[in-house]
């Protein structure tokens, strides 16, 4: 009998003669489960799926089926019991006027867990009105699961919004309104649309990329069989522990070189350039500015950190705060989210300027993604991500337009965040082929 057999084996045991009342029930695994918990959340029948594991590597989740959903996460805390934690995100732009079909934010607390924090496993359940409905999930997992088959499709073309005509004109007309003290830096963006020669799953994008991209916060959220949302994040909204929250300023990038000299070279560069150092200090502004309503004290690194990715290095800062007390989780989402790593400064200018002009809805990317409970809760940032759709794969990435960008640079410079994701598909992806 395999560990995930006995554990389910004895939770339905427990779930026969547990008290009226009980909210959550664990049970440990003698050992890691036979296959990698993404193979497992795939065979799975249950939504929505979800999968989660922290940039540090040391906790990874897959959360299945829903006994509540919430379209917006502060009611969740009236039903929230001890170790429970909901899991979803919030959109970038759901349910504004130019993204409708969005939701604003979708969360869940999930009928089953399996949790792995450092080389422990368990496996839990969350427990509603009806037991009966709980032992019925837990009998329908599929144990025996088989290892996915590896990436293995060819990109027939790629479709960019805005084109590159389209983003010229966008970078310029932002350059000006920074001369015109209409903001100091808005994020652009690109979604580009990838027609493949064969579909994939999201669980194989996310196990390719889990494999290669380190340092990475690696999601999956799937509603549907036909819709999820796929990313591999270095960014960290924020992490908070009872009053303790830590934060970041994730912003200035460079690609990374041939070989290690060059690649030295270009770390140098970065974090000596002017105009990458005043965009990674507009961020940690806006996240100052931000907390300090919520906070009784912050602390600001003092030195920029240089972040070293497959693709590309960031310039980083990090923050840490005292929260004031009664601050939760759903304060801090709507505080910090979305940072000027995503939108630009000042924040309202520049999403106005972003609703107003950018020729796609982002509808998730940009978002954040993680969890919330009552003692504690952990957002990334939805960037380096994916959108499947059916058969249709949408990639997304943006760039800081702040006084010295220049249009053909941050143009390589979304080729390059977005080959996180697509060279996994193709090694050296052909950015120029358009449909």
């Amino acid at each position: 009998m395999s560990h995930l057999t006995k554990a389910i084996t004895q939770l339905l045991e427990q779930l026969e003669r547990v008290p009226q009342g009980t909210k959550r029930l664990e049970q440990d695994l003698h050992g890691a489960p036979k296959t990698h918990c993404i193979d497992w959340l795939d065979s799975q029948p249950h939504f929505p799926k979800f999968y989660w594991q922290s940039r540090d590597t040391r906790e990874e989740v897959v959360a299945l089926g829903q006994l509540h959903t919430f379209s917006e996460p502060a009611p969740a805390y009236t039903i929230l019991g001890d170790r429970q934690r909901i899991w979803g995100g919030r959109s970038f732009d759901g349910h504004s006027d130019k993204n409708r079909r969005c939701m604003s934010a979708f969360f869940f607390l999930p009928q089953i867990e399996l949790i792995r924090y450092d080389s422990g496993w368990r496996l839990a359940v969350n427990i509603g009105m009806s037991v009966d409905v709980t032992i019925k999930a837990l009998k329908q997992l599929v144990v025996d699961t088989t290892e996915l088959p590896p990436l293995s499709t060819a990109i027939l073309s790629l479709d960019h919004t805005p084109d590159k005509a389209q983003w010229s004109h966008l970078v310029e007309d932002v350059l000006t309104g920074i001369e015109q003290n209409k903001f100091k830096k808005v994020v652009l963006a690109r979604k580009t649309a990838i027609d493949l020669k064969h579909s994939i799953s999201p669980a194989q994008l996310l196990k390719a990329s889990y494999r290669e991209n380190h340092h990475s916060f690696h999601f999956l959220m799937a509603l549907s069989p036909s819709l999820a949302f796929v990313g591999s994040t270095p960014e960290r909204l924020y992490r908070r522990v009872g009053q303790e929250l830590e934060t970041e300023a994730l912003a200035g990038t460079i690609g990374r070189g041939s070989n290690a000299a060059q690649d030295m070279e270009l770390a140098n560069w970065l974090t000596q350039d002017k105009k990458n150092i005043n965009e990674n200090q507009y961020v940690v502004d806006d996240i100052l500015q931000s907390l300090m309503p919520h906070s009784e004290q912050v602390h600001l690194e003092s030195e920029l950190r240089l972040v070293r990715l497959r693709k590309v290095q960031h310039l980083k800062k990090n923050i840490m705060a005292q929260l004031k007390k009664g601050v939760n989780g759903v304060q801090l989402l709507q505080a910090l989210q979305p940072t000027a790593a995503v939108a630009g400064l000042p924040r309202a200018e520049a999403l106005e300027y972003i609703q107003a002009n950018e020729p796609f809805a982002r509808g998730w990317y940009a978002g954040s993604v993680g969890y919330l409970s009552h003692d504690r809760a952990e957002f990334c940032v939805a960037i380096r991500s994916a959108l499947l759709l059916k058969d249709e794969l949408q990639l997304f990435a943006g760039a800081g337009i702040v006084p010295g960008s220049i249009a053909e640079h941050e143009w390589q410079e979304l080729d390059k965040k977005m080959s996180t994701l697509l060279s996994l598909i193709a090694e050296q992806p052909s950015f120029g082929v358009a449909s």
